[in-house]
C-alpha cells in the first residue's frame, strides 16, 4: 500500500512546494497578521489556514468537492460568501488606524488568537477554487494498485499541508524580523493596513469574478 516511485514523489513534492509558495489569500492573510501582531498572530493565522485546507482535503477524499466542481449553484454560493468575507476583512484593515502595529494591541490575547485562527479557517474554507483545485490536482497522483483512491487522495492532500508546515513558519519568522526593524516608524502601521486591506479586497474581487475553470 502507498508504493510509489521516486519519480512520483519528486514530481509531487516539487508541485507541492510551488503550490505553497504561490501568492494567494492564504499567504496574504498569514503575512498580514504577522505584520499586525507578530509571530504569535502569524502562527495562529497559519494554523487556521492549515485547518481550512485540511477541510478541503477531507472533502476531496470523500468526493464532496465534486459538488462544487459540477454544481454551478453551489460553486457560486460559496464563491460569493468567500469573496464577501475577504472584502470585509480588507475593509476592516483599511478602516484601521494602524496603531496596533506599535502597541501590539491584541497580539498576546487568547481571544485575539482564537479570532485570528477562526478567520484563517474561513479564508481557506470559503475559497471554492481551492476545493476545485484539490479535486483536479490530487487525482493526478493516484496510482492504480497503490491503495484505495480515497486513501491516496487523503495522503497526498495531507502531505501538501506538511510541506506548508516546512515553508510557512520560516516566512512568518522572517516577516517578523523584517517588520520589527521598521515598525516604529509613525506611518508604518497605517501603510501596512492600507496594503493589507487593498490586497484582501483585490483578492475578494478576483474570487468574485472567477469561474470554476479560471
Amino acid at each position: 500500500m502507498f508504493d510509489y516511485s521516486l519519480v512520483h514523489w519528486t514530481t509531487f513534492l516539487t508541485a507541492a512546494v510551488v503550490l505553497n509558495l504561490a501568492p494567494g489569500p492564504d499567504i496574504a492573510f498569514i503575512l498580514g497578521q504577522t505584520a499586525r501582531g507578530g509571530r504569535r498572530a502569524g502562527f495562529f493565522a497559519m494554523f487556521g489556514i492549515w485547518t481550512g485546507a485540511f477541510g478541503h482535503v477531507l472533502m476531496a477524499a470523500l468526493g464532496l468537492s465534486a459538488v462544487l466542481a459540477t454544481s454551478a449553484t453551489a460553486f457560486t454560493m460559496v464563491k460569493w460568501v468567500g469573496a464577501a468575507y475577504l472584502i470585509w476583512l480588507g475593509i476592516q484593515a483599511l478602516r484601521s488606524g494602524g496603531d496596533k502595529y506599535v502597541s501590539g494591541e491584541g497580539a498576546g490575547r487568547a481571544s485575539g488568537s482564537a479570532r485570528i485562527f477562526r478567520q484563517g479557517v474561513l479564508v481557506a474554507l470559503l475559497n471554492p477554487k481551492v476545493a476545485v483545485f484539490f479535486l483536479a490536482f490530487l487525482p493526478q497522483f493516484v496510482v492504480p494498485g497503490a491503495g484505495p483512491v480515497p486513501a491516496q487522495l487523503f495522503l497526498h492532500g495531507v502531505l501538501i499541508i506538511v510541506v506548508a508546515a516546512l515553508i510557512e513558519p520560516p516566512l512568518v519568522l522572517l516577516g517578523e524580523r523584517l517588520i520589527a526593524g521598521i515598525k516604529r516608524r509613525p506611518s508604518f502601521g497605517l501603510w501596512m493596513d492600507r496594503v493589507l486591506g487593498t490586497m484582501l479586497v483585490a483578492l475578494g474581487i478576483k474570487l468574485a469574478l472567477s469561474d470554476r475553470a479560471g
